[in-house]
């Protein structure tokens, strides 16, 4: 439950929030469609009440957003969190198998990789997410009660086929279409479903909206550029590197691949110069150019970098900066 009932002490923490939100990336969190809740509302799991403090759930823009693990295990998932990659695993106990990162748009749902609209984060060591959009990850509903200050989860049971109840009834009882029936039970248009056979009827709001897909040898090619350019910076200076390329991917005025950005012109000389071939990304290289490729941005849409201390004159100084980190300016 949440406790907090001075005023000044909730806009310091929506002031907080605000910042942290920024500093994660220029990707919206909210959608204005939220459902609002109550600031001390009390969350129930299948009509059992959640035991939470004040720093475990707050709201943030109509939001609930809570400690992902602590619902999921409520719901008897298996959670277990990766501190170098900053991702929680949840295996759930439909067998669902869910993997999130901090600050990173897209969620590994059955090794298929999807865009949310909202992205978890990680405060006070706990990964953090909107609870409709966990509710949707576990298989449950999500309502509040008329004062909003009770959610109830509940476990959406799985259809159970019968020889008289098959995917064509199951598909027209719960109104889902056949096609996406079977794709959420990992089924092909083929199968053969045999009674007794149990089907996942909860179809996650993400589910058409399939992430860009990328190629194991981008992210080879994006790692090891952001190593031999940045190996010496921190995780968020290897991130912004790692977005400069993508964004020139999406920017017109240069090429539309992560290989032709990086051999063409003059920006990237180890392109040219054979360091890069000889580059051996280390762990904070390789999770940067996943995570950028998986959404995480903190440089906006710059499509330059420098080191002012080194490229010096009026072209660099004409540059819009968008942040410094490390030893970096990031511009467009």
């Amino acid at each position: 439950m949440i406790r907090d009932s001075k005023p000044a002490r909730r806009l310091i923490t929506a002031a907080i929030m605000g910042l942290l939100m920024l500093c994660i990336g220029p990707l919206s969190i909210v959608s204005a469609a939220s459902t609002a809740v109550a600031a001390d509302a009390i969350i129930k799991v299948n009509g059992e009440k959640v035991k939470m403090s004040g720093s475990e759930a707050f709201v943030f823009l109509n939001r609930m957003y809570v400690p992902a693990a602590r619902i999921a295990e409520a719901f008897g998932a298996k959670a277990s969190w990766d501190n170098d990659n900053e991702e929680l695993t949840l295996h759930t106990a439909l067998g669902d198998d869910i993997v999130l990162g901090n600050g990173v748009p897209v969620v590994y749902f059955n090794e298929e990789r999807y865009r949310m609209d909202a992205y978890p984060f990680v405060k006070n060591g706990r990964l953090f997410i909107p609870l409709r959009q966990l509710a949707d990850l576990l298989h449950a509903d999500m309502n509040t009660n008329e004062t909003a200050d009770v959610i109830n989860l509940t476990a959406v049971k799985p259809a159970v086929v019968t020889e008289a109840y098959g995917l064509d009834e199951i598909s027209a009882d719960f109104g889902i279409g056949k096609s996406m029936l079977l794709k959420r039970n990992g089924l092909s248009g083929n199968a053969v479903i045999k009674p007794g056979t149990k089907l996942k009827v909860a179809i996650p709001s993400f589910f058409d909206q399939a992430a860009k897909p990328y190629t194991e040898a981008d992210y080879l090619l994006l790692a090891k550029i952001t190593m031999v350019e940045s190996g010496y910076e921190s995780y968020a200076g290897q991130l912004a590197l790692a977005n400069v390329i993508l964004n020139r991917v999406k920017d017109p005025r240069f090429p539309d691949s992560v290989r032709d950005v990086i051999y063409s012109g003059r920006q990237f000389p180890p392109a040219h110069n054979g360091l890069l071939d000889r580059s051996k990304p280390n762990a904070t290289a390789l999770r940067a150019a996943k995570d950028a490729l998986n959404g995480r941005n903190n440089i906006k849409n710059a499509v330059y970098f420098f080191n002012p201390d080194i490229s010096t004159g009026s072209y660099w100084s004409s540059l819009d900066v968008v942040a410094t980190i490390g030893h970096h300016r990031f511009a467009r």
